[in-house]
């Protein structure tokens, strides 16, 4: 029966009963069937269609996970900063731990989407995850199932591209690194075999513990050191608009056990800056030297240590009246100087180059200017400031101690290093003893340098003063 030319309601209702019941069974067929990333993807598909404007006022950038035959950085430093504006929304994340790291790493696992607000410029940060149409028949037949294709996608107002562009991305990226120097781990690197070309360096974790506030160094000294290693970090504008390489050079001079091994750790743990150790004697040519030196990485310390004595660097004079093709191949101090302050210094950025010896005066006055090693530092003697500190880390003696002024009136008329200080309180965990301990060795070390000293000037029966450690000197500006 039908109204006015209408059907009626009981036909209407059949209708509806007959495409419902379609509609279920479709989409029990397509949930039973269809792969369930594919059922993402058309329902993506689907309502990014629906919602589509006519003329669309939205602009996307796609980082994609590679680029061609390389990493793509954006895409990993993307990574970083999208999973750390994971909401409650966010259902699923891979996490995983290195053997070294107590800490937890994460990352997405699937499609998402987060919303954020930049200069009052909303941004949507889509991270999309799918099948890769590429995925061999070779792949599939071993079992390992699709390949998958990941890229991210920024959606945004086009109006607000040069925002974007200029000004949020690099936002995104200093933060991002502004993370990964907080739980970097620091790298000691050593020469490997010199014949794997650009990558001979093989590399361990930096287990050195030192930092500055476990140094026995006097405090003004390292307070002008830690200013003078901040600054240089913050330069990059600086050294660019100057015409010069972003790099500072040190040199740590004085007897063995003062500490200069120490200290280039807590520069390195201060700075989140690996450690390249390289051993002259091992480099035969200014060539292999330049090799070597490309296989450093940025924001790194490269270490050459005792290099008064490490290697005989020939003499520039001396190289120009022995010219001949043999001497030629060698490594000279003409390929040193280039690296440390010639062309071949502006390959590469936040470098810092370390030099240590325990003779200043037998380096040669080329490597001492201005450029080459900026600063120069003293490692002195024990002082009792820096005794208080080892005391304060060995001991913990937070306070003035009844033994310390006895030790002060010694401290001032022996020569001994903070080595040998801080395997005197290493022998007991009892304050009293240990400090007891160390009187007596400072009493014995006298007792026999007053031998001494008689021995060569009869009518000397005095202690020589020990010389005292001298200030940080700095050459020029970083």
């Amino acid at each position: 029966m039908s109204f006015n030319g209408l059907p009626s309601p009981a036909t209407l209702y059949a209708a509806y009963a007959s495409v419902s019941s379609s509609v279920m069974l479709l989409r029990t067929t397509f949930h039973q069937i269809v792969p369930r990333q594919v059922q993402q993807y058309v329902l993506s598909a689907i309502t990014h269609f629906l919602h589509r404007p006519l003329v669309s006022d939205q602009l996307t950038l796609v980082i994609e996970e590679s680029t061609g035959m390389s990493q793509n950085y954006l895409y990993d430093s993307f990574q970083i900063y999208m999973t750390t504006k994971a909401n409650p929304t966010t259902n699923c994340l891979k996490i995983c731990q290195s053997a070294r790291d107590p800490k937890l790493t994460s990352k997405l696992a699937h499609s998402q989407n987060i919303t954020e607000f930049y200069q009052g410029i909303e941004i949507t940060w889509a991270f999309i995850c799918r099948p890769s149409e590429n995925t061999s028949p070779k792949n599939k037949s071993q079992g390992s199932g699709d390949v998958m294709k990941k890229w991210f996608e920024l959606h945004f107002k086009k109006e607000h591209k040069e925002i974007v562009m200029d000004s949020y991305i690099p936002f995104v990226l200093e933060e991002v690194k502004a993370m990964k120097n907080a739980k970097r781990v620091v790298k000691l690197h050593t020469l490997g075999s010199l014949y794997e070309g650009p990558g001979c360096w093989n590399s361990i974790t930096l287990e050195h513990s030192s930092t500055f506030e476990t140094l026995a160094m006097e405090p003004n000294e390292k307070k002008a050191l830690m200013d003078d290693l901040d600054l240089f970090v913050k330069r990059k504008d600086y050294f660019k608009r100057v015409g010069r390489a972003w790099k500072r050079g040190y040199l740590l001079y004085g007897p063995p056990g003062t500490g200069k091994s120490s200290l280039i750790a807590a520069m390195a743990n201060h700075l989140k800056f690996d450690i390249y150790d390289l051993q002259l004697m091992n480099v035969t040519s200014d060539c292999e030297f330049r090799r070597l030196l490309l296989g450093t990485a940025n924001r790194s310390i490269l270490v050459i240590e005792d290099i008064d004595c490490s290697v005989d660097l020939p003499d520039r004079k001396i190289q120009e009246k022995k010219a001949n093709p043999k001497h030629d191949q060698k490594f000279t101090l003409s390929g040193l100087l280039n690296f440390i302050d010639g062309l071949w210094s502006s390959c590469g950025d936040e470098r810092i180059i370390i030099f240590t010896t325990n003779n200043k005066d037998k380096l040669d006055p080329a490597l001492l200017r201005p450029g080459r090693m900026d600063v120069h530092i003293h490692m002195s003697y024990l002082t009792m400031n820096g005794f208080k500190t080892l005391a304060s880390t060995y001991l913990d003696i937070k306070h003035q101690h009844w033994k310390f002024r006895e030790i002060e009136e010694l401290l001032g008329s022996v020569q001994v290093t903070p080595a040998e200080v801080a395997e005197e309180l290493m022998k007991t965990s009892d304050a009293d003893a240990c400090l007891g301990g160390l009187v007596d060795f400072l009493n014995d070390k006298k007792r026999r340098r007053t031998s001494i000293v008689d021995g060569e000037n009869s009518t000397d029966h005095g202690v020589k003063p020990v010389p005292r450690a001298k200030k940080m000197k700095t050459n020029g500006c970083c």
